[in-house]
């Protein structure tokens, strides 16, 4: 089962996205501030991760992203915003693997798909023990 990491300060965020992404057979980690998400991937390095672009108190999004970029290569990074202008032309915009804004579900959906399907439909043939 692919496993997402929601990172969001709004409890209220991470309860819906959690909601929604088990109920379509993701198993999801969540994480309310940039040092907890980085802490999370340490301890147990997701499929994805959905991550907020600002943090109260923080409101380093752009750092979290240059983390998560330095210490795990490959690791996939959607960033679900309402301010995605705070990203854009910046070094971090390079770093994402896509921008969605906050509202847009449907998209935020198929980018997700597209992100994990390949990975169950190789785990869905290895167990029906395909060639």
């Amino acid at each position: 089962m692919a496993r997402i990491l929601v990172a969001d300060d709004n409890v209220e965020q991470i309860t819906v996205q959690r909601k929604l992404f088990e109920a379509l057979g993701y198993e999801v980690d969540a994480a309310s501030s940039p040092a907890a998400t980085v802490e999370a991937v340490r301890r147990r390095v997701p499929d994805l991760v959905v991550m907020d672009l600002r943090f109260p108190k923080v409101s380093d999004g752009l750092g979290l992203i240059r983390a998560l970029r330095e210490s795990f290569t490959g690791l996939k990074v959607i960033v679900l915003s309402g301010w995605p202008d705070d990203l854009y032309g910046t070094p971090e915009e390079t770093m994402v693997d896509r921008i969605v804004v906050k509202g847009s579900m449907r998209e935020l959906l198929g980018v997700i798909s597209e992100f994990l399907q390949p990975k169950a439909v190789a785990a869905s043939a290895l167990s029906r023990n395909l060639p």
